[in-house]
């Protein structure tokens, strides 16, 4: 979640004690806070209704291990999802077009893996094992507590008007327009990788026309 939720969060929260018949407090906010960041504030949010309606132990006042535990559970769809994404990304707008997507955390994979622009170099018969990587990466942050991500992926076009000193484009937003922008505006920029840490051998292919998963512009 995005700090721009934390009131909204509060307010789910103390709507859930109460619910319950109990008083909370602005420590126990704070832990729950904490243990919720890493997750999406709609996913969280589901969550807490499933265990409210859960017969086995819906009646007890939730924990935030509970509600880790059943978010958990979903990792592994929310990195097909995290995936799909991307892929779409990549064979509709690109790697000519930075872009920043409505989920941080495909950022922080995606910056692990060498960033927008060599993720276009790779060939088909590599797809399924790229998409591997992506999810079992993503599956590791998503349990993990808040970290800096980047705002954005440069893509080519960046890379080159910025060696040129020429104007660059804004990033295309993927998924969410809203949400796509509050990552653009709390992410730090000091983290993006740009086209200069290539090798020579990927920007060769990353501006070959031949380049299979790279539109044109």
């Amino acid at each position: 979640m995005h700090d721009t939720e934390k009131q909204q969060f509060f307010g789910l929260m103390a709507d859930v004690y109460a619910f319950y018949h109990r008083d909370t407090s602005r420590f126990a906010l704070n832990v729950w806070w904490e243990a919720m960041k890493p997750f999406d504030y709609p996913a969280v949010n589901e969550a807490i209704n499933r265990h409210c309606v859960n017969p086995d132990n819906g009646q007890y006042v939730p924990k935030p291990s509970d509600i880790v535990k059943l978010l958990r559970g979903s990792t592994q769809d929310s990195a097909l999802v995290a995936w799909a994404k991307v892929d779409k990304a990549v064979r509709t707008v690109g790697t000519y077009r930075s872009v920043t997507f409505d989920d941080p955390i495909i950022l922080l994979v995606l910056q692990d893996m060498g960033g927008w622009i060599a993720l276009g170099t790779k060939k088909e018969d590599e797809w399924p094992f790229v998409a591997r990587e992506f999810e079992n990466r993503y599956r590791g942050y998503a349990t993990r507590p808040s970290l800096e991500y980047p705002r954005w992926l440069p893509g080519i076009s960046e890379a080159q008007n910025s060696q040129a000193g020429q104007p660059v484009e804004p990033p295309v937003l993927i998924g969410d327009a809203v949400r796509a922008k509050l990552v653009l505006q709390n992410g730090s920029e000091t983290q993006r990788i740009g086209f200069q840490q290539l090798s020579d051998r990927e920007m060769q292919e990353a501006l070959a026309p031949s380049s299979p998963r790279r539109l044109q512009a």
